[in-house]
């Protein structure tokens, strides 16, 4: 499904050059001579000065074909971090994290395949931040359950100069991630819808299409509801975000509202789709496992669903009966 306002010739760009290139080494590479790995970034430091909707379609794109790259981390987070923070760069494959007291950072988005990472650390009573080079600091490789790297990464923040940065800037970053994940998992789940109306419409069982059968098309009925849901959620956060320059009083509650559903959604749109395909859908050949575990992967990144929920509860409860609605639609 392509995101609302994307130029279609773009969106078909973006489609054919993952369907054609998505598992070759040097997809990377041709991304950025495409343009594509500083979609948002200003013209003037090398980017292609296109926006976050355009970005969103970027990242589902490359959700919907499968392939694993740090286009999100690079551009909209640690790209834009340093753009904001008026921060000089040069190219070079980058990410973000936001270290603790000790100078440390668990589960950092493709720190073990990044050439610099953006380090933020607490300094007095607000931030500082660096561009480091990734030798220049210690990285413990891991990964999340799809294989993409999630590692530890380790700063000396002692001996490296920081810049100063405002606390407002790093809550920005904070929602900036959490809105990146919830639009990689409407992607996916939007993948397990296909995949599920493809296979019931296809597969013959007692002399019929699976399609035919009533609780089969209320499986499907019931993953497509919940992909709908999550996805109106995050377009609906997405679009406060873009209108407002990330400056909209109610943004953190949409955002949380996207992960919410978006975290809900997966777990039923997984168990029917799974349910729908049965014993082929468990295979590692089928390819409804890239859908199903990157969604459950990246629910739980950047906040988890319980996280999501307890501070979407905070601030409904908080707001009262009257005031509630100024929330939702801020």
């Amino acid at each position: 499904m392509t995101m609302p306002g994307v130029d279609p010739a773009l969106a078909d760009m973006m489609d054919a050059v993952f369907a054609e290139h998505g598992s070759d080494d040097d997809l990377w590479d041709r991304l950025d001579a495409l343009g594509l790995v500083r979609l948002t970034g200003p013209e003037e430091t090398g980017g292609s000065g296109a926006g976050w909707v355009e970005a969103a379609e970027l990242m589902s794109a490359a959700v919907r074909h499968g392939v694993r790259t740090p286009l999100a981390e690079n551009d909209l987070l640690a790209g834009w971090f340093l753009d904001a923070a008026a921060m000089r760069y040069d190219a070079a494959v980058r990410t973000v994290c936001l270290l603790d007291a000790d100078g440390a950072a668990e589960a950092v988005p493709w720190a073990s395949r990044a050439e610099r990472i953006v380090a933020i650390w607490p300094h007095d009573t607000g931030y500082l931040a660096a561009d480091v080079a990734a030798g220049a600091v210690a990285i413990t490789a891991g990964a999340n359950m799809i294989g993409e790297p999630r590692d530890r990464v380790q700063v000396d923040v002692a001996s490296v100069p920081g810049v100063s940065v405002g606390a407002d800037l790093v809550a920005r970053l904070a929602l900036k991630s959490a809105l990146v994940r919830a639009i990689q998992v409407c992607a996916a789940l939007d993948g397990a819808l296909a995949l599920s109306i493809e296979h019931a419409a296809s597969r013959v069982q007692f002399g019929r299409p699976l399609a035919k059968f009533q609780a089969v098309q209320h499986l499907i009925s019931g993953i497509a509801a919940e992909a709908a849901l999550a996805r109106s959620a995050t377009e609906a956060a997405l679009s406060a975000a873009v209108d407002s320059d990330w400056t909209s009083p109610g943004l953190e509650f949409l955002v949380a509202a996207a992960r919410s559903c978006a975290g809900h959604a997966t777990s039923v749109v997984v168990r029917d789709a799974h349910q729908v395909l049965g014993a082929i859908g468990t295979t590692r050949e089928h390819s409804l496992h890239l859908f199903t575990r990157a969604a459950l992967a990246w629910r739980s990144e950047f906040g988890s669903v319980r996280h999501w929920d307890t501070l979407l509860t905070d601030m409904a409860t908080g707001a009262g009966a009257h005031r509630l609605w100024d929330l939702i639609c801020p």
